[in-house]
């Protein structure tokens, strides 16, 4: 099991490293679930970006869907540090997208 603060890599150009607005973060774990990097070619052949990557850039702990509007997904838990008052990053990037799209500015 991966418990705790876990250092992770996120790739240039994705709206990951936007969000966070740094090359590395450390996000908080708590899961025995991993990408099976066997299968990470044909994932990545079929569109999906790797955009954050463990310590040692062998675990997947962020996917994004550039086909979609609003895509990211994470391995670590997001909620156990955000607050009312200062929102995870991934929270307010997919709050305000969902914004721009009632507004329709969102493609």
């Amino acid at each position: 099991m991966r418990l705790g603060a876990q250092l992770c890599h996120l790739a240039d150009g994705t709206k990951a490293r936007e969000l966070y607005g740094n090359a590395t973060i450390h996000e908080r774990h708590r899961h025995r679930y991993e990408v099976n990097n066997v299968l990470r070619p044909q994932l990545e052949e079929a569109g999906l970006v790797v955009s954050g990557l463990s310590a040692d850039k062998k675990l997947v702990e962020i996917i994004e869907n550039p086909a979609h509007p609003w895509f990211v997904a994470c391995q670590f838990h997001p909620e156990f540090t955000s607050t009312p008052r200062d929102g995870h990053p991934l929270f307010e990037g997919f709050v305000a997208a969902a914004g721009k799209n009632q507004r329709g500015e969102l493609k």
